[in-house]
């Protein structure tokens, strides 16, 4: 009887989830429902698989509005017409057009227009499949309208949006975030009606019993419409099943490519090769995923061809045949990597590639895909209401102060004792700016708001706020895309489905993941910045990774902590790891990339993974079973795959039930009763074997606490492989590297900071230069000059002026020429002075401001002039006095301008060092109390094993080497850390494993001299 409900996917309208309207439906014994949201169509499939829960029978339509009026609401017959209100839906929000009064000629759907709607546009003849709806609103007008004699045409349209008051309540409140307007500004023609709920099914036909003809009408309707889709374990896959024009032709390319390709990555094909390629191809082709091979083939040959660098990553690394086509360049027999971490029998869906690709060519390839495949479209994820979010908005509608605000939304508003829900209900009813100006006057009223706030926000917290696009996932499908989801265009310009990844694995649509990163953005540009740097260098092969594995100077930065800038492997916890490791080859990086993860480090066999590494006598504590299982991880479990090889080797389950079990551990079985099954046949197998209880499950608590965490090993495989490349680069080329990291957003640390490791690598750094410096940094020699990028208030259009003139008519050479050839306003050029890029004229900066102030005439008021002179006009010269400067006001500019200094920060410091220690030192005294100094370059919080808070900071010293300190729990809020600057660390050296620490007793932030100009 209901065919216009909406859900809170309904955006900034609806007030419940598309389970509580069917919980709603059951509730007032409703058999059918129609969902129609407004202008999308997010719920659809997960409203269609709930429904079978709740024995409703399920109808899919749209509620089309511009702005908040309804034009119309259309219904899908069945899937094919569910696809036509897709489409005509998509062609609207994608071209960002309203919607047409009336609906054009669609199949297979029924048209409901307003009572209100028809009366408006005077429409006097519907076609056989469209309607008038009326709501129980309206019943009384029909009476009385000549509309009332079209009785084959009359359907009850009664809108469902809310529940009861409270809903009501919540409606208004997101209608008025979603105007930006105080909630007593809110227009009547912005909500919904308090009648625009659910009536039981007698009630409903009570309303319409003057009008029985409606009520036939509707069940009409309701009768003809179908929806079906197919979840879970009756799914299919809707992914692009067919490369070429058949499942044989597939076979027989993807085979083809194999023989090909597989000489380039194997020197001698021994047995166990040709062994493992004929396994994976007989599983590749009985699950039938070899389109998904042959489309990521695709894919990265479209990359190849264009030089964009890639990396294949995740479990895919465990595939041969991905390695020897090109997918993936980690070689899993090298490392030993299970196929069935990959695909096994028992995986229903496919595989997953995880592609990464430079953050500066992932467009490009996103845009190969739309252009080279039929039906595609970006997954979309859901931006739900944060409730702090909530808070600050609430805060706004309801006029409150924005000090309130703040203090309502960091939850330091101290609640009151007087009750606030008496006077919900007069709040929500205020319609004039005298009434609201009355209540804010009054305090108790005041604090009634502030609780209205906060009892609100818990409502609407977690509510869908915006649909936005998911960080990887696009759909390659067999079908329209508009047989599941209408789309939209986010400002990228692809087309974006409008559902999440949850519903899409549960219908059958599954993902490829294209990842952009700036790690092969950093390789990539470096080996420009080389080629530029050194002509007369010889060819890299970055490719070439063996040879990078055993080179002692690459590998010696690994175990010295020298990776900073390396992709993945810079971090101040991956470094101190590296260095109590003393990493020194390929797989010694692979263990470290995975043991670093949450799982393994929580569990405690991170710290027994060291022992056993740095101490061989250790490995002899390990049980005698694990260690003949886990070889080179000395017994502990190190990789996901570490499962499967215990599970199997340990337990006796077969590979297939080993990955069940694995993903089970990461909360992704697809049956729960499956994985539970698995479980006691773990145990009863080990039972059977004869191990003790006790044995039995200290193994199987291991695989609990880390299974969900743990990397799979070919994952840590591929990003070492990417951290060796990088390593090459800063190992051999340490400044065009820094270069290169510092034009592409930098890493884990501050752009000073890589700057300061450019200078630890022999750069000479320069402050932008007029003559010199490009938009990004630049080098030249061992000289490095920054670019004009950095320079905050700087605009786009002034950085282009420079360049462009530059570059059509060569350097400048003095100011004066600079202003005959360049428009700039008197607030730029001082910008450019004050950070000295005029220093080649070899002029004091004060003397330059003055100089272009008397240039340009500069005055509040002045506009720039948008047209150069025909010809140079001769200006009077004025002889200025010496004027001084202090040698603070350059570095205190350079902070300003820049954001930091390039001068070395401890020449800041206003305070006297006293007795202290360098970083280099701390070994010399392990276990005592030292006094250290220390520029800070990064810090977080983090948690005790028992859940308290503690700090972990990492500082340099005046020469520039690391020191790693700990504030634990007692310490950590009586001695905070307050921003960058140079503090004094006194606390306790500890030393473990060769890596020094000190935990922290008491620090202080130094004072630095002031800024001259402000005294």
């Amino acid at each position: 009887m209901y065919l216009n409900c909406h859900t809170y996917y309904s955006l900034r309208f609806g007030t419940f989830s598309e389970t509580e309207l069917l919980e709603l439906a059951v509730k007032n014994g409703i058999k059918t429902l129609a969902l129609t949201d407004i202008n999308n169509t997010s719920a659809c499939m997960r409203f269609v698989k709930q429904a079978k829960k709740y024995n409703v029978k399920p109808i899919l339509g749209v509620d089309f509005r511009n702005g908040n009026k309804q034009e119309y609401v259309i219904i899908a017959k069945n899937n094919n017409g569910f696809q036509h209100i897709n489409t005509f839906l998509s062609y609207h929000l994608e071209s960002k057009i309203n919607f047409p009064d009336k609906v054009p000629l669609l199949e297979d759907v029924f048209v409901i227009y307003p009572f209100e709607k028809v009366l408006e546009l005077e429409i006097t003849s519907f076609s056989k499949n469209q309607f008038i709806g009326v709501s129980v609103a309206e019943v009384h007008k029909l009476k009385f309208s000549h509309l009332n004699r079209l009785k084959d045409k009359i359907v009850i349209q009664q809108q469902v949006t809310i529940r009861n008051k409270k809903d009501f309540n919540a409606h208004r409140l997101l209608r008025a975030i979603d105007k930006n307007v105080l909630l007593s500004k809110l227009c009547a023609t912005e909500q919904c009606l308090q009648t625009d709920v659910m009536y039981t099914a007698k009630e409903l036909k009570e309303f319409y019993k003057e009008m029985p003809y409606s009520i036939n009408n509707t069940i009409h309707i309701q009768a003809q419409c179908e929806i079906h889709f197919n979840f879970d374990e009756k799914r299919e896959n809707q992914n692009k099943q067919l490369y070429y024009n058949s499942f044989q032709e597939d076979c027989e390319k993807l085979i083809a490519l194999c023989d090909a390709k597989i000489h380039k990555r194997y020197n001698v094909i021994t047995q166990k090769i040709k062994d493992r390629l004929q396994k994976e191809l007989n599983v590749i082709i009985k699950l039938k995923f070899v389109s998904f091979f042959l489309i990521n083939y695709d894919i990265v040959s479209y990359a190849k061809k264009n030089n964009f660098f890639h990396v294949g990553r995740g479990s895919g690394a465990n595939s041969i045949v991905a390695y020897i086509i090109g997918i993936t360049d980690v070689d899993p027999i090298e490392l030993d990597l299970y196929f069935e971490r990959f695909i096994n029998p028992y995986r229903a869906s496919p595989p997953d590639f995880d592609i990464d690709f430079s953050w500066k060519d992932r467009d490009t390839v996103t845009q190969y895909i739309f252009n080279r495949f039929k039906n595609v479209a970006l997954l979309a994820t859901y931006v739900t209401f944060k409730y702090k979010a909530v808070v600050r908005e609430l805060g706004k509608v309801f006029g409150l102060p924005k000090e309130e605000i703040d203090k309502l939304s960091k939850g330091i508003k101290e609640k009151k004792t007087q009750s606030s829900a008496s006077k919900s209900t007069s709040v929500f009813s205020l319609s004039s700016t005298e009434n609201q100006q009355q209540i804010t006057a009054s305090k108790n009223q005041f604090d009634s708001m502030a609780q209205l706030v906060l009892k609100y926000g818990k409502l609407i917290e977690g509510f869908p706020n915006y649909v936005s696009v998911h960080s990887a996932g696009i759909l390659i499908l067999d079908k329209p895309i508009h047989y599941f989801s209408a789309t939209s265009l986010p400002p990228k310009g692809f087309s974006t489905v409008q559902f999440d990844m949850n519903i899409a694995d549960d219908v059958g649509i599954f993902k490829f993941d294209i990842l952009g990163q700036r790690g092969l953005a950093k390789i990539k540009d470096a080996l420009e910045i080389i080629k530029q740097n050194n002509p007369n260098a010889p060819a890299i092969d970055i490719t070439n990774v063996e040879r990078f594995k055993n080179d002692k100077n690459i590998n010696n930065l690994l175990k010295t902590g020298g990776a900073i800038g390396a992709y993945y492997v810079e971090s101040p916890a991956m470094r101190g790891l590296m260095q109590k490791l003393q990493t020194q080859d390929y797989l010694g990086l692979v263990a470290a990339s995975s043991i670093i993860r949450p799982g393994v480090s929580g569990s405690g066999m991170k710290e027994e993974f060291i022992k056993r590494h740095r101490f061989p006598e250790k490995r002899k504590e390990a049980h005698p079973i694990l260690l003949k299982i886990m070889p080179e991880t000395y017994g502990v479990m190190v990789y996901q795959e570490d499962v499967l090889k215990v599970a199997n080797q340990f337990a006796d389950l077969s590979l297939g039930e080993a990955d069940v079990l694995r993903r089970g551990m990461s909360g992704k079985y697809r049956s729960l009763a499956e994985f539970k099954a698995v479980e006691h046949k773990f145990i009863a197998n080990c039972r059977k074997k004869g191990y003790e209880d006790k044995l039995i499950f200290e193994v199987w608590n291991q695989i609990k606490s880390f299974a969900g965490y743990a990397f799979a090993k070919g994952h840590s495989a591929s990003y070492a492989v990417e951290s060796y490349q990088s390593l090459f680069l800063k190992c051999y080329y340490p400044i065009e590297f820094m270069v290169a990291v510092l034009n592409n957003g930098g890493g884990f640390y501050s752009a000073e900071h890589y700057i300061h490791e450019a200078k630890m690598c022999g750069a000479i750094v320069e402050l932008p230069c007029i003559n010199t410096s490009d938009h990004a940094n630049i080098v030249k020699g061992k000289t490095i000059y920054l670019g004009f990028g950095y320079l905050k208030s700087l605009e786009n259009l002034t950085i282009q002026r420079i360049l462009t003139e530059r570059q059509l008519n060569g350097v400048f050479s003095s100011l004066e020429d600079f202003l005959n050839r360049i428009l700039i306003s008197i607030e730029q050029l001082t910008i450019l002075i004050r950070i000295n890029a005029f220093r080649f004229t070899q002029q004091p900066k004060k003397n330059l401001l003055w100089q272009s102030t008397f240039r340009l005439n500069a005055t509040k008021n002045k506009k720039i002039q948008d047209q150069g002179k025909l010809f140079p006009i001769q200006r009077q010269k004025f002889t200025l006095p010496n004027l001084k400067t202090h040698w603070l006001e350059t570095i205190y500019d350079e902070m300003e301008l820049l954001g930091f200094t390039i001068h070395n920060y401890f020449s800041l410091v206003s305070e006297t060092f006293c007795k202290h220690v360098k970083a280099k030192e701390m070994h010399q005294f392990t276990d005592k109390n030292v006094l250290l100094y220390g520029q800070l370059v990064t810090t977080r919080y983090n948690k005790t094993s028992q859940g308290k808070l503690m700090r972990l900071s990492t500082f340099i010293d005046s020469e520039g080497d690391y020191f790693d300190a700990v504030h634990f729990t007692d310490v950590v809020h009586q001695y905070p850390i307050n921003g960058m600057g140079i503090y004094a660390c006194y606390g306790k050296i500890t030393n473990r494993f060769g890596f020094c620490s000190m935990n922290v007793i008491k620090s202080k932030k130094l004072g630095i001299l002031s800024d001259p100009r402000a005294l």
